[in-house]
């Protein structure tokens, strides 16, 4: 008989699940049937999910609201007697939500490969991928402390180099995969060093601060970090440099490593290109995993943000990409890209309502997690959507689609479903979350960021029913298109499923269980008539699309040839490929790469080997000394005695 709070005390099986079926297909993937191999990995995600699911009854159950539990740790590093790393469980609202989201789209990714990844060379080392990336965002979101988090960290950005470079065969996908890994990596550089200033002033802060908890923590653990007293000490920290703070600094550092996982401008570059990998991926990777540590980092660590003044740049950096990236969204042609763009876009609602929120106004930080919570689904709906429409007629461009809707109904209602909600159309879910974000935009005074945001609910309802209208509607534009048919219920199923949480999802009172302080009650928001508007503002987008997308395409031509070279840099998304191109072959690699390769080279290596050479031809010299002949020595011997005496001579004469 399982008491009730079984799940809780064993909350470690959820990671350790998908953990276990990596390895063994891992160890055994080349005797191990492929059928076998995915049915298997399949099955302990979805046992993974059903036990997220009983977590969350369980712990939203219980009589404390929004209380923090480590129900299972054990120390993992031992540096000195004060000061050690626990390896464990962190259980709290947004490590429970992020479970559940990240186990139930994973479920569905997993089932829906069975059948779109089938004949593909590769098939259980993609499945064994899979399992590695589910577990490594599970440890991500379970990690009680830094130093874990950022060993799951670099985890997810390794599954996700393995699984964008799946197909590496093919030139596009190794070069995006290298992309996406080495554009994080100058991201993790400063998530790294903000880690060890927080890990070195908190280590001595531990020192001097008693903080009488009924529970041991050390100092990189998040409960520590988050303490008032030990936050106070990090305000009046008196360092500063280039006149930052050193405590904002960090915080800021730390934020690089964010913005480098979630795609943030200027660090966006890698999400686009990173569609080379198979598309139930791009669907894990957009909706669960990856790009999503970037949000789950800034809001497990948001009084820390708080208390170092920098939430500020969270709320800019958010606004910024999210327009850009919408904008961006209107011109593209690849589904997977225009969805990709969405992706940015959305992530930039996120964090700018976790940049515009405080502790005394905490609206924005539980908006941004709504907004994560039903983003998940939805998004994840979109991409196992185009899957389907990309596996039935094989091709990513939407001008090559057309008249689908007649010939995949099931896949178009799904993708209908999940295009209504991202534009935030009442009753599916973003219409809640994304109101939600305006709302608190609105009644914390932040009016430019909320004009942002009501544009780009207009922007994302314009692009996302562009390709809705192009790929669903009018006429076959190829053969493919023609002949194109519906998947098996293997992937039909994921989609029904993330269909109907994209319906009810936004119903689900996630304000009263995302809470920064359980047992104060948030202020009244103003601002009753936002929904009116951005509901508004979105059927104007979608009357728009329909104008230029459905009938006569002599407008979209009109239009973008009015537009000239505006419309070309948006659709060249404004050029920063090749700026970046032109600053890392031309500045960084032959002004400064280069001529380091050239000192290293000649002078490092060339002292080395000169070393060598003087050795070597000294020993020649010497060698000839070693004849074995005894005349020699003789001779040497008696020209020694000589040639001393001759000295001693000298110096006595």
């Amino acid at each position: 008989m399982f008491s009730t709070d079984f799940i809780l005390r064993h909350a470690w099986l959820i990671p350790a699940l998908p953990l276990f079926s990596f390895l063994c297909v891992g160890l055994f993937i080349r005797v191990i049937p492929e059928k076998l191999a995915a049915a298997g990995v399949t099955f302990n995600v979805f046992v993974s999910a059903l036990l997220a699911c009983g977590l969350a009854c369980e712990y939203f159950s219980l009589p404390v609201r929004g209380v923090s539990l480590i129900p299972w740790s054990f120390e993992w590093l031992t540096y000195q007697q004060n000061l050690s790393v626990q390896m464990g469980v962190l259980i709290d609202p947004i490590s429970v939500l992020l479970l559940v989201v990240v186990t139930i789209v994973s479920a569905c990714v997993h089932l829906y490969s069975i059948e779109y990844m089938k004949g593909e060379k590769g098939y259980r080392r993609y499945f064994a991928f899979l399992n590695l990336f589910t577990f490594s965002m599970l440890g991500l979101v379970l990690a009680p402390n830094l130093l874990q988090m950022y060993v799951f960290w670099e985890l997810v950005g390794v599954s996700s180099f393995l699984l964008i470079g799946f197909y590496y065969d093919r030139p596009a996908a190794v070069a995006a995969s290298k992309k996406a890994f080495i554009v994080t990596r100058f991201a993790d550089l400063g998530f790294f060093i903000g880690v060890l200033i927080l890990g070195y002033y908190g280590y001595q802060f531990y020192q001097e601060i008693s903080l009488g908890l009924p529970f041991k923590i050390q100092p990189f653990d998040f409960l520590y970090l988050s303490q008032p007293a030990v936050l106070e000490k990090f305000s009046e920290l008196p360092i500063a440099f280039l006149g930052v703070p050193l405590f904002t600094l960090a915080m800021i550092l730390i934020y690089m490593g964010a913005a480098g996982k979630s795609a943030m401008f200027p660090l966006h570059i890698w999400l686009p290109d990173a569609m080379e990998g198979p598309t139930p991926v791009s669907a894990f990777i957009h909706a669960a995993t990856m790009v999503v540590a970037g949000v789950y980092l800034v809001a497990r660590m948001f009084p820390v943000f708080a208390a170092a003044d920098a939430l500020p740049a969270v709320a800019y950096v958010g606004a910024f990409t999210c327009l850009f990236a919408a904008v961006i969204a209107c011109t593209q042609d690849d589904i997977k890209r225009v969805l990709a763009f969405s992706t940015l876009s959305q992530l930039g609602y996120m964090m700018f309502a976790l940049g515009i929120a405080t502790l005394k106004n905490p609206a924005g930080y539980t908006a941004s997690m709504f907004h994560l919570f039903t983003h998940a689904f939805f998004k994840a709906l979109l991409f196992l959507g185009a899957g389907a429409v990309i596996h039935a007629v094989h091709r990513n461009e939407i001008w090559s689609m057309g008249g689908l809707a007649r010939r995949m109904k099931k896949t178009h209602i799904t993708f209908l479903i999940a295009t209504l909600a991202i534009s935030g159309i009442w009753p599916f879910a973003g219409f809640f979350s994304k109101d939600e974000i305006l709302l608190a935009a609105f009644s914390s005074e932040s009016y430019g960021i909320f004009i942002v945001g009501l544009l780009v609910a207009g922007l994302t309802a314009f692009y996302m029913f562009r390709i809705y209208f192009v790929t669903f509607w009018g006429s076959p534009r190829s053969a493919e298109a023609s002949h194109a048919h519906e998947p098996s219920w293997k992937m039909l199923l994921p989609l029904g499923v993330l269909a109907l949480f994209s319906i009810v999802a936004g119903f689900v009172p996630v304000e009263h269980y995302i809470t920064l302080t359980p047992s104060v009650s948030p202020p009244e928001e103003k601002g009753g008539f936002v929904p009116l508007i951005s509901s508004l503002v979105a059927v104007s987008g979608i009357a728009l699309s329909w104008f230029f997308y459905t009938g006569n395409q002599e407008r979209v031509k009109k239009i973008s040839h009015k537009l000239g070279w505006l419309y070309l840099a948006i659709k060249h998304k404004f050029y920063f490929d090749e700026i970046y191109l032109v600053i890392t072959r031309q500045v960084i690699f032959r002004r400064i790469a280069f001529p380091i390769a050239w000192f290293d080279r000649n002078a490092v290596d060339g002292g080395v080997n000169m070393s060598g050479w003087l050795t070597q031809r000294a020993s020649v010299v010497l060698s000839r000394l070693q004849s074995g002949q005894m005349q020699t020595y003789g001779t040497w011997f008696v020209g020694g005695v000589f040639g001393i005496f001759l000295i001693i001579w000298w110096i006595l004469k």
